[in-house]
C-alpha cells in the first residue's frame, strides 16, 4: 500500500508541475507587449483605432447589363452550381440513356437465373460508361457551344444554360413517343404546345422518362424469351424422367450461360443498345 501511495504522489505532482509549466508558456501576452513586438505600422492602426478590413464574402448582388440580362456575382454562381450537382444523380438518370441500360442489363440478370453476379457495382459502372459513350455527341455540342464561350466570359450564364439545354432537349425529344408527350399535356392542361419542339422540360423530362420504361421492357422482353424456352424444355424433360425432387433452375443455368456465351451475348446487347439511341 505505501508503495502505491507514493507513486499516486508522484503522479500528482508531476500532473501538478506540467499543469504550471503549460500555464506560464501559453499565458497570453498583455496588450502593452503585442503593442511592442508588433511592427510599427501596425502598432500605429491599433493605438488610432484604424485596424484593417478583415477580407471576407463578396456581396451578393444582381445586377444589369447592357442588353437587359440580369448578371449575377461569382459567389451567387457558385453557389447556384453547388445546388445543382446535388441534383446530378436525378438529372443523370432522367435525362440520358442510363435508366434504359440499367433496365435492361437487370432482366437480362434475371432471365439468366443469377442473382449476384453480375454484381450491382459492375452493371452501374458498366451502364454509366456505355451512357458515356451513348451521350458524348450531346456532351460534346455542350461543351462547344456552351462551356467553353462561357469560360471564355463570351456569354452569360443565362445564355450559357440555354446552349446546354438545347442539345439535351433534342436527344430526349427523339426518344420520347408522341403518345406519352400528348398524355402529360392534357395531364399539366397545357394547350399552347403547338409542336413537340416546344415542350417545357416539366412535360418533356417525366414522359422521356415513361417511354424509356417502354422501350426497355420491350428489349427485356425479347431477351427473357430464348432462357424462357430452356427452362421449360429442361422442366419437360425432368418432369418426364420423374425427377421432380430437383429443382429446374439448377439444371438450366449451365444451358442458359452456354447459350449465352456462344452467341456473344454482351456484345449483341450492348450493341443493340447503341442502336436503339441511333448511335
Amino acid at each position: 500500500m505505501t508503495r502505491v501511495t507514493e507513486k499516486r504522489s508522484n503522479i500528482t505532482a508531476f500532473l501538478t508541475v506540467l499543469t504550471l509549466f503549460l500555464l506560464v508558456f501559453t499565458h497570453p501576452v498583455s496588450a502593452q507587449n503585442a503593442t511592442e513586438t508588433a511592427p510599427s505600422g501596425l502598432a500605429e492602426s491599433v493605438e488610432q483605432g484604424a485596424l484593417p478590413a478583415i477580407p471576407g464574402l463578396p456581396a451578393l448582388t444582381v445586377s444589369t447589363n447592357a442588353d437587359g440580362e440580369q448578371e449575377y456575382t461569382v459567389t451567387l454562381q457558385i453557389l447556384a452550381i453547388m445546388t445543382m450537382l446535388t441534383f446530378l444523380p436525378a438529372l443523370l438518370m432522367m435525362m440520358t440513356s442510363f435508366t434504359r441500360i440499367i433496365i435492361v442489363f437487370a432482366i437480362l440478370r434475371q432471365a439468366l437465373g443469377l442473382q449476384q453476379s453480375p454484381s450491382n457495382q459492375i452493371l452501374i459502372g458498366l451502364s454509366l460508361f456505355l451512357t458515356l459513350f451513348i451521350m458524348k455527341p450531346v456532351l460534346e455540342e455542350v461543351n462547344a457551344n456552351a462551356l467553353q464561350p462561357y469560360i471564355a466570359s463570351e456569354i452569360s450564364a443565362q445564355q450559357a444554360l440555354a446552349e446546354a439545354s438545347r442539345p439535351f432537349h433534342e436527344f430526349m425529344l427523339a426518344q420520347t413517343r408522341e403518345s406519352d408527350i400528348a398524355l402529360f399535356v392534357g395531364i399539366a392542361g397545357n394547350e399552347q404546345i403547338q409542336s413537340p419542339e416546344e415542350t417545357p422540360f416539366s412535360i418533356l423530362v417525366p414522359a422521356f422518362v415513361t417511354s424509356e420504361l417502354k422501350t426497355a421492357f420491350q428489349i427485356g422482353f425479347i431477351i427473357f424469351i430464348p432462357f424462357l424456352v430452356i427452362d421449360i424444355v429442361v422442366a419437360s424433360v425432368l418432369m418426364a424422367m420423374g425427377m421432380m425432387m430437383l429443382s429446374p433452375l439448377i439444371v438450366s443455368l449451365p444451358f442458359k450461360i452456354m447459350l449465352f456465351v456462344l452467341v456473344d451475348g454482351w456484345a449483341m446487347i450492348i450493341g443493340t443498345l447503341a442502336a436503339s439511341f441511333g448511335v
